[in-house]
């Protein structure tokens, strides 16, 4: 299965409380922290609801 890169690209103060949870379950609290997740429907809907303060990359 695929693996996804996942960095915190933005800072989340002032952002709903939702989306901040969303941001701490992938595991990022700082800017510019990289996460590696495996790529499931579950990961997907939770960097759809922040993609404007993630960076994702595929890896192979």
């Amino acid at each position: 299965m695929a693996k996804l890169k996942i960095t915190l690209k933005k800072s989340v103060i002032g952002v709903n409380e939702k989306v901040r949870a969303n941001v701490q379950s992938l595991g990022l609290s700082k800017i510019r922290q990289s996460v590696i997740h495996e790529d499931t429907l579950a990961i997907r809907g939770k960097i759809k609801k922040a993609e404007h303060l993630l960076s994702v990359e595929e890896l192979t």
